[in-house]
């Protein structure tokens, strides 16, 4: 059973997330200040937080850097402010993900299992293992069908970015800001044409694709083409 910590002012938004992951067979807490919520992770260590950035106390981006001071708990950030300098600057802080609200409570429920996934591989140092792809994220190495593969570091971590949510649909805008940090103006276009020289590199076209599935309009996702 997972615990989840929510910090978030909005008393409506608080309930509601509390009640519905509760249904969903986890443990939550609850916080309504930042000073609070780091109380809680301090005295309670949960598994995962949810925070949201407009605390009526401290900046939520503070609250991220001073979590981060002691502790790799894994942070979703659940905020109203939608612009890509914010989400820089939340990701460059610590934070794991980022959901905007209006939220589905599916979408974040996804977004936990998916964060929650990754920092267990981190934990185990584990391999990633999609269809006959491979990838090793702390010796930065991927292979396919036992076969090396050879990646320019930008390759590599787009590659990783996707493994880590498997099945996923990845927007541009969030690999810019986890690849390449610059989803402040940054161009999608960068990321269509690493993702030309990754499908290059595992033996596929985006007409014929095999791992790498683009949603028009939404982003991409890393699939298993045996499933």
């Amino acid at each position: 059973m997972t615990s989840i910590l929510v910090i978030e002012d909005d008393p409506s938004i608080r309930a509601a997330l509390e009640q519905g992951l509760a249904d969903r067979g986890h443990t939550v807490q609850t916080a309504a200040t930042g000073i609070a919520g780091l109380e809680a992770v301090l005295g309670d260590r949960p598994d995962l937080v949810l925070l949201d950035l407009g605390l009526p106390d401290v900046d939520g981006i503070t609250i991220i850097s001073m979590i981060r001071a002691g502790s790799s708990i894994p942070i979703i950030v659940i905020t109203a402010v939608d612009d890509d300098p914010t989400m820089v600057r939340a990701l460059d802080s610590g934070a794991d993900d980022y959901v905007v609200k209006p939220f589905r409570l599916e979408q974040v429920t996804a977004r936990v299992r998916a964060v929650l996934r990754r920092s267990r591989r981190g934990a185990t140092s584990e391999p990633i293992h999609v269809g006959e792809l491979q990838i090793h994220a702390p010796t930065r190495t991927a292979s396919l069908a036992g076969q090396p593969l050879s990646l320019a570091r930008r390759e590599f971590d787009l590659l990783l970015a996707l493994a880590e949510r498997a099945g996923e649909v990845v927007s541009k805008r969030t690999l810019l800001a986890e690849v390449w940090q610059q989803a402040d103006g940054g161009s999608e276009r960068t990321v269509d044409v690493h993702l030309s020289w990754l499908r290059h590199k595992l033996g596929e076209t985006a007409a014929e694709p095999r791992y790498l599935e683009s949603v028009r309009g939404v982003g991409v996702r890393l699939v298993d083409p045996t499933t």
